[in-house]
């Protein structure tokens, strides 16, 4: 197996979204805040960077939706801390 430097890209991403969500679950993050959002949405982003290489129409489809979700998320976050 050949591993190319976007596959450590995805795994990077794929590093962020399970590390927070470990931390949120062992209650070290809290998922209202913006970091939650934003690592998740960045790791969705290195990982869609990963599938312009490999493409998987699945895993495309749901890096998507994890992206749209985490900006949501973040956009909720940004205006509950400016209130």
């Amino acid at each position: 197996m050949d591993i190319q430097f976007h596959d450590f890209v995805g795994f990077a991403g794929v590093a962020l979204i399970v590390g927070t969500y470990f931390l949120s679950q062992v209650g070290k993050m809290e998922v209202t805040r913006p970091a939650y959002p934003a690592l998740n949405g960045a790791g969705a982003l290195l990982i869609l960077f990963s599938l312009t290489h490999t493409f998987n129409a699945a895993s495309f489809v749901i890096e998507l939706f994890w992206l749209a979700i985490s900006a949501i998320g973040l956009v909720r976050a940004l205006r509950r801390r400016m209130k």
